[in-house]
């Protein structure tokens, strides 16, 4: 419960970050402006970055040390073939956490901090690029100092941002669907050279979202069922509710199903089981992450699902009654990356079995 009630934390201290996403000078994000499309086809520089208020960072060349503030950022580059470069990371991804040959290479990259990278650590990593899933703030709260834009540059380090995470709470609209991650995929492309992996990587994606969307059709809400994310590691006492704003809202609906909470504007919010019990959920994921062994997290879940059951409201929703549970972990449908287009398969297979077959 201890190790819950930090991630929980964590959970809150990240969605403030990102309720504070902001652009200064100099910071950069993984969406290309119109002037920096060009030249990626061939992999070509510059190449131009901008960030959540449309100010752009130049590369004139590939990085040759990066650093990358989580898991998730991490798991990009290794997909894109930039792994060698990576010469530390925050948040570190458990063991096991990703599949195959990326977990191998996942874990020999150093360790700069388990959470958010002491200040002075990153700043004295020597790398020349920071690839960055939180919000452009001042202070990060409990969570350490964030160095400024300023002394990011005095260490000659350029610092963007994965658009898909770090400005989901300023977007105008709800996310109803992953071209954010789409977009974030190529533009780190464009940066690291990688280009060729990134249009095959995002290939991959689309072609999952269409074979979802091509077998549901026009499905009307009527017949999509309604849908929690039970967030069980950021604590019971009170739920988290992914709202409108977040990646996992787009891979609900994309899904087949409606988020519960979709009418929150943003992309995190604590709400009480009061309010998750009034909207009577058909269905409930129950998100954990990694715990290091698929024992562990299968403990994990049983954990959940039998604290659903055990409490006194909860246990009288439509799911919990029915058994409607799905076990898919929390990184796969709330950190955006390319296993959110996997995610959708799996929750639109579970949802609409008559539908989505397993391909």
């Amino acid at each position: 419960m201890k190790s819950r009630a930090r991630y929980g934390a964590v959970v809150a201290a990240v969605g403030m970050l990102l309720a504070g996403c902001g652009g200064g000078s100099g910071s950069g994000a993984v969406a290309p402006t119109a002037e920096g499309v060009k030249g990626h086809a061939e992999g070509g520089y510059p190449v131009a970055v901008d960030d959540c208020m449309g100010v752009a960072t130049v590369f004139d060349a590939a990085p040759a040390k990066i650093v990358t503030s989580n898991a998730s950022s991490l798991e990009l580059l290794l997909r894109l073939g930039a792994g060698e470069k990576v010469i530390g990371t925050g948040f570190p991804p458990g063991k096991g956490a990703l599949p195959g040959e990326l977990d191998t290479q996942a874990q020999k990259v150093p360790v700069l901090g388990r959470s958010v990278i002491p200040k002075e650590k990153l700043l004295g990593s020597g790398a020349d690029l920071y690839v960055d899933v939180f919000a452009a703030t001042g202070n990060m709260g409990g969570m350490g100092d964030a160095p400024t834009e300023e002394e990011f540059k005095a260490a000659g380090i350029r610092h963007i941002h994965l658009k898909s995470t770090a400005c989901a709470s300023m977007s105008k609209v709800p996310a109803a669907d992953l071209s954010a991650v789409e977009q974030d995929i190529p533009s780190l492309g464009a940066v690291t050279g990688t280009m060729g992996k990134a249009k095959e990587l995002v290939a991959g994606m689309k072609e999952k979202t269409d074979g979802v969307a091509k077998a549901l059709g026009a499905t009307p809400d009527s017949a999509r069922p309604t849908y929690f994310f039970f967030d069980f590691d950021a604590g019971t006492k009170q739920p988290v509710a992914v709202c409108n704003r977040q990646v996992a809202n787009a891979v609900i609906t994309l899904a087949g199903a409606r988020n519960v909470f979709a009418d929150c504007d943003a992309d995190f919010k604590p709400v009480s089981w009061e309010d998750v019990v009034s909207r009577n959920p058909d269905w409930i994921q129950l998100g954990i992450r990694n715990q290091g062994s698929e024992e562990a997290d299968t403990k994990a879940f049983d954990e959940a699902r039998k604290w659903l059951e055990g409490n006194p409201a909860a246990k009288g929703m439509k799911a919990v009654r029915a058994g409607h549970f799905l076990r898919i972990r929390s990184e796969h449908t709330t950190i955006a990356g390319v296993d959110n287009a996997a995610t959708v398969e799996e929750i639109a297979r579970t949802v609409h079995p008559d539908r989505v077959k397993e391909r």
